[in-house]
């Protein structure tokens, strides 16, 4: 069975209401989370690609990558869980994994349950939830990964929007 129904939480995923670029979290994190989501994408043969700035660049460690000067730029990793579903890992932080999802791709039940068994595999890896902010709205999930229920949860209020 889906950890969610599309026609429960479709208006978290309206373009219109939602915007595009909801931001995805797992919060009080490590360098160690972060190494845990980069050895966990090259255990699950996910593609990826890891740049900074233009260039592309093999897998790093996370510590190199959280250790860089203030001033570098912030280095991104493209995850495909499939094919068609993209999410972009950003190094802003070592306290925090965040990463953002383009809306558009996720679209429909089959596209939700790709990014429920995505959210599962990093925060079964993680033990810590992996919450989903509408964009521009950091700190108020609508949806997110639950530890102890080990799926994927509503939230906020669907009837909200």
């Amino acid at each position: 069975m889906a950890d969610l129904l599309w026609d429960d939480v479709k208006c978290f995923f309206d373009l219109d209401l939602a915007g595009s670029l909801p931001d995805v979290r797992v919060p009080n994190a490590s360098v160690e989370d972060w190494q845990a989501v980069l050895d966990l994408v090259a255990e699950k043969g996910w593609k990826y690609q890891y740049s900074e700035g233009e260039a592309v660049l093999p897998m790093p460690r996370a510590e190199s990558v959280l250790s860089r000067p203030a001033d570098a730029e912030c280095p991104e990793l493209r995850v495909w869980p499939t094919a068609d579903v993209l999410a972009i890992f950003r190094f802003c932080t070592d306290d925090e994994v965040d990463f953002d999802v383009d809306l558009r791709e996720l679209q429909g039940q089959d596209r939700l349950d790709v990014l429920c068994d995505f959210f599962r595999e990093i925060g079964r890896r993680l033990g810590g939830p992996v919450l989903m902010d509408p964009e521009g709205e950091y700190g108020r999930p609508v949806l997110g990964f639950d530890v102890e229920a080990d799926r994927v949860v509503l939230l906020a209020d669907s009837q909200v929007g």
